[in-house]
C-alpha cells in the first residue's frame, strides 16, 4: 500500500500560498465567457437558419449542439470549482452567483453537490467514493465502449438522467449525480405531495430555464431553447462520460492521488468539449484542491519539472486504454 502524497511534501509554504491565491477577475471571466460563447452560438444558429441552405444549417446545428453541450459541462465544472471555494475570492460569488448562473440552469444545486463532491475527494477510488460507479467495469471492449457512447449520443442516457432527476426532486429517489441511486420511503405520502415536492426542489432549474426561454422567445428564436435541451440530452452525457473516464478510470485503488487520479493533455477540441477551465489537470486538483483553475497549468509544469507527475496522455489515448479488453461480457 502506497502512502498518501501530500502537497506539503512537494511544495514549500510560500509556494502553497502562491498557488492558492484566488481571483474574482478570473472567476468573472470564466462565468462571463461561458455565457458569452453560449450567446454567440445562439446568434450564429439564428443567422444560419435564416441565411444558409438546409444542408449548411444542418451542419451549423450539429456544431452548435456540440458547442452548447461543452458549455453545459463548463457550467458543471464552474459549479465544481465554486464548491471548493476557488472560483472567486468572495464566498457569496462562489455560493450564490455560481449556483444561479451555472448550477441551476443545468438542473443542479451547489448546496447538494458540495458535500457529495467533497466525499469523492476524501474517499477517492475507495468503496465509499460516490463517483466510483462512473468508472465501474472499465476497461471494457471497444464494442462495449462504442455502445455506451452511442447510447449517450442517441439521447438514451440523457433521457434516463432527466427521468431520474425528476424522481429525485419529487422525493422518490435519493439525490445523486450517478447511476447509484436509492429509493426513498414513500409511506404516508399523498399524490399531491409529489408535484409539490418537485416544484419546491426544482424551482431553481425551472426559473433559470424559463428565463433562458423567455430571452430566446423575445429575440424571436424560441426554437433555440429546443437546441439547448437537445444538447443536454445528447452530447452532454457523452462529454461527462469521457471526462469521468479520463480522471479516474483504470487506475490503482490506492489512497495516493498520484496513483488513483489522472491528468490528461487537452487540445483545443478537448477543451471545448470535455475539459473546460483546466479540469484536465486533475492530479494537480486532487493534490491541491485549494488551487484555482487558472493556476493549475503552472502547478503541473512545476510538478513535471520536479519529476512528480508523468507526461499526460491525450483523451484519445485514454479512450484506447478504456477499451483494451478482448472478450465481450
Amino acid at each position: 500500500m502506497h502512502n498518501k502524497t501530500k502537497i506539503s511534501d512537494i511544495l514549500s509554504r510560500d509556494e502553497i500560498k502562491s498557488f492558492s491565491e484566488r481571483s474574482d477577475l478570473w472567476g468573472a471571466w470564466a462565468v462571463g465567457s461561458t455565457w458569452g460563447v453560449l450567446a454567440l452560438t445562439f446568434i450564429g444558429l439564428a443567422w444560419a437558419r435564416d441565411l444558409l441552405p438546409w444542408w449548411g444549417f444542418s451542419l451549423a446545428l450539429i456544431l452548435g449542439v456540440v458547442i452548447i453541450a461543452g458549455r453545459q459541462l463548463c457550467f458543471g465544472i464552474l459549479q465544481h470549482d465554486a464548491a471548493h471555494g476557488t472560483l472567486f475570492k468572495s464566498k457569496w460569488c462562489n455560493d450564490v452567483l455560481v449556483d444561479w448562473l451555472c448550477a441551476r440552469p443545468i438542473w443542479n444545486e451547489l448546496r447538494k453537490y458540495r458535500p457529495y463532491h467533497l466525499t469523492h475527494h476524501a474517499k477517492t477510488s475507495t468503496v465509499d467514493d460516490p463517483d466510483l460507479c462512473l468508472v465501474a467495469g472499465l476497461p471494457t471492449t471497444r464494442r462495449s465502449l462504442m455502445r455506451k457512447c452511442l447510447r449517450d449520443l442517441c439521447g438514451v442516457t440523457g433521457l434516463k438522467f432527466l427521468a431520474g432527476r425528476l424522481l429525485m426532486d419529487a422525493g422518490v429517489l435519493q439525490w445523486s449525480l450517478t447511476s447509484d441511486i436509492r429509493r426513498l420511503p414513500q409511506e404516508g405520502r399523498r399524490w399531491w405531495d409529489y408535484p409539490r415536492t418537485f416544484f419546491k426542489n426544482a424551482s431553481g432549474m425551472l426559473l433559470t430555464n424559463a428565463l433562458l426561454f423567455a430571452v430566446l422567445w423575445i429575440s424571436g428564436n424560441a426554437w433555440l431553447y429546443g437546441v439547448w435541451v437537445l444538447a443536454y440530452i445528447t452530447p452532454f452525457p457523452l462529454f461527462i462520460r469521457i471526462r469521468s473516464m479520463a480522471e479516474h478510470a483504470c487506475l490503482e485503488s490506492s489512497p495516493d492521488v498520484l496513483r488513483n487520479t489522472r491528468t490528461t493533455h487537452a487540445g483545443l477540441i478537448a477543451r471545448a468539449c470535455v475539459a473546460p477551465i483546466r479540469v484536465n489537470f486533475h492530479i494537480e486538483h486532487h493534490l491541491m484542491a485549494s488551487a484555482p483553475y487558472f493556476r493549475l497549468p503552472k502547478l503541473h509544469a512545476l510538478l513535471r519539472q520536479r519529476g512528480i507527475v508523468p507526461q499526460p496522455p491525450t483523451y484519445l489515448e485514454v479512450l484506447k486504454r478504456m477499451s483494451v479488453r478482448v472478450n465481450d461480457v
